[in-house]
């Protein structure tokens, strides 16, 4: 049995807003009532980071938005035919647009997202590096017969999920404004993708893959902090002031061919030069790059080399920057740029090794050239700044597994590839928690490879460092934190490290035997550059993540809130007490999973009523196969967040 792990954190946005973000899919049309006014909406789609997979790809039909005190739902997006393939893995917390519609002015409560469920409609092609357990093969793609969408309804060939989404409090779309509306689809979600191998050997795995749950509302509170990931379009227009230029936003072909030639959408973009700090410009034909504040100088070149990729971001009035541009006469040439999470870092061959997106891994060389930025869309003059330079960023342990980058060769016909520029869209650490203090604490990370180990001790980012919003907009200063289930009630202010100090100091859950003490897991993004570390990376958030446990058995069956369980397999172990919380808002997650006649279904059990309840105390009798993800308690408890159990053939003991 193989849950899709728990490492990373909550991420995963369809973002719609006043003048917002960037786009794993194409404009289609937008059917909408007619009204007398309406404001143009950007539509974007993200996710979390996943070690297991190297491909999540879905295809999103459409979106609609629920208006307030009834009527119908208001179409702003819906998919040409075929619709596209939006790979979720290579979203973790970037923003990808996939849409600009205008919607009408109102009062919205929600969203309905409708995803196609077609045999091969969901792709899933593991990493070439997945996790120790994982049931996929490394590196391979999962069957479209081995995979079992949840929820799909309509005839044969029109299958489809709709996916309800209600907002966390209301939002009002009205000119003048920025409003974004971010939907996650969280990768990271225990109930995602569900593996079960059966007992038997040579049996199948089958995959279930549930959209019910890992799709959530998640406040954005400050649209120009997004991070977004690079976008590829053909240039259509030079303006006559040379402050801007336009594309028809381009997509890859999907499932990569090579050479990858683009597939045009209908969906046009204004991308302006960054007149303050400079846009950096790369004409990868001509192999040359210069800094810039208007197009003038390239305006000719832009209408020969005619596509381009952009890392942009978005100012507050919604408009799109470019930090860089790499224009080319090929689409072939902007686009083979490894794009993907960090698999290995070799520090003494210094070679980063990426997956792409048919799961096979890349390797490209760092030389005392390459160029090394971090995101930072907050600050214009930073995000086109590079942070450094050759082989001493790798054995400085800069980069670690885990990070996301996207990265440009010198030559895309070179081998070995050799890394002109480095862009680390986000920088993930994560681990066992140890030595938390006021200034610091440390990571710990184990992985199947022990050459990708690490342990790094962060700073806290400076109290007076600004770090988003509250619900309120009020601007956070200094570290925060929160647990994995609420983000929304994030420890802020002068007091957050120490109640960090205090949530991560305890001696965990001792199972004994085998596997021993669990101690609590973090996630942590990372900022470079902060006052706390001027040349290094400093913790802004960190969130502690429920263990991804091994399977279990109950040893004492479910009553008054608790259940005794220990790990099979776990030699000379003992049991602990798992607390299970029925509070209705901050409810433990509970799901049936039952494998029948080559059928696997998972269907979510709600605590807070009398028939889930009924069904969890059923499920969790003596000796039943459970699977548990929790958090260690001061108590030596483990405070369960998710609970999977299983009828009809049990998992893989």
């Amino acid at each position: 049995m193989q849950f899709d792990s728990l490492k990373y954190l909550v991420s995963g946005v369809l973002v719609a807003s006043l003048a917002a973000c960037g786009g794993g899919g194409s404009a289609g049309s937008a059917a909408m009532n007619p009204t007398p006014q309406s404001v143009n909406v950007p539509l974007m789609v993200s996710d979390a980071a996943s070690e297991d997979w190297a491909t999540v790809g879905v295809r999103i039909l459409s979106v609609a938005l629920i208006p307030q005190g009834g009527g119908s739902d208001v179409t702003v997006y819906t998919a040409p035919t075929p619709a596209p393939v939006t790979n979720l893995v290579q979203l973790d917390n970037l923003a990808d647009l996939i849409g600009n519609p205008a919607v009408p002015a109102g009062t919205y409560t929600g969203a309905i997202i409708t995803v196609s469920a077609n045999p091969g409609d969901v792709s899933l092609i593991a990493s070439s590096s997945p996790a120790a357990g994982f049931a996929g093969a490394a590196g391979q793609p999962i069957a479209a017969s081995a995979i079992q969408v949840q929820g799909a309804s309509g005839a044969s060939g029109s299958l489809a999920v709709p996916i309800k989404v209600t907002f966390e409090s209301p939002i009002t779309i009205a000119a003048g404004q920025t409003t974004p509306v971010d939907l996650e689809f969280d990768l990271s979600h225990p109930a995602f993708i569900v593996g079960h191998q059966p007992p038997a050997a040579g049996g199948a795995t089958l995959w279930a893959v549930d959209f019910d749950g890992p799709v959530r509302h998640h406040p954005v509170r400050d649209i120009a902090g997004l991070v977004l990931r690079h976008l590829y379009g053909t240039v259509t227009a030079v303006a006559t002031d040379n402050k801007s230029f336009t594309v028809m936003k381009d997509l890859p072909t999907y499932p990569v061919v090579s050479p990858e030639v683009p597939v045009t959408t209908a969906q046009s973009l204004t991308i302006q030069a960054d007149a303050t700090n400079g846009t950096v410009f790369y004409d990868v034909d001509g192999r040359t790059s210069s800094t810039i504040k208007d197009f003038s100088s390239v305006a000719t070149l832009l209408g020969t080399e005619k596509y381009v990729r952009v890392a942009a971001r978005y100012q507050a009035d919604g408009s799109l920057v470019a930090v860089r541009v790499w224009a080319s006469s090929s689409f072939d040439s902007i686009w083979l740029s490894p794009e993907g999470h960090v698999r290995h870092v070799d520090t003494t061959a210094d070679v980063i090794t990426i997956d792409d997106e048919n799961g096979r891994p890349v390797r490209l060389t760092v030389d005392q050239n390459t160029q090394f930025f971090v995101r930072n869309p907050g600050n214009g003059a930073a995000d086109m700044t590079p942070v450094g330079k050759g082989t001493g960023f790798l054995s400085a342990n800069h980069l670690v597994r885990g990070f996301k980058i996207h990265a440009t060769p010198v030559d895309k016909t070179a081998t070995p590839l050799v890394a002109q520029s480095v862009d680390i869209e986000t920088a993930v650490y994560s681990g066992t928690i140890s030595n938390p203090g006021m200034t610091q604490f440390t990571y710990t990370r184990m992985f199947p490879n022990p050459l990708d180990d690490y342990q790094v001790t962060l700073p806290y980012i400076s109290s007076t460092t600004p770090n988003g919003k509250d619900a309120n907009g009020t601007v956070i200063d200094g570290f925060k934190w929160w647990n994995f289930a609420y983000p929304t009630l994030a420890d802020t202010g002068s007091g957050a490290i120490t109640d960090f100090v205090n949530a991560t100091g305890s001696a965990g859950v001792n199972f004994g035997g085998l596997y021993g003490n669990a101690k609590a897991f973090g996630v942590s993004y990372a900022s470079w550059g902060d006052q706390a570390n001027t040349s290094g990376w400093a913790a802004n958030i960190a969130v502690l993540m429920p263990l991804n446990l091994p399977l279990g058995i109950v040893t004492s069956p479910y009553a008054n809130g608790e259940f005794g369980m220990s790990l099979i397999g776990n030699t000379g172990g003992n049991a602990v007490t798992v607390d299970v919380s029925t509070t209705p808002g901050s409810a433990t997650l509970v799901y049936q999973v039952d494998r029948s006649g080559g059928i696997v279904s998972v269907t979510s059990q709600d605590i807070t009523t009398n028939g889930g309840l009924t069904a969890l105390t059923s499920g969790l009798g003596a000796n039943a196969a459970v699977k548990v993800w929790g958090v260690p308690e001061a108590n030596g408890h483990l405070k369960a967040y998710v609970i999977a159990y299983f009828t009809g053939l049990l998992p893989i003991l």
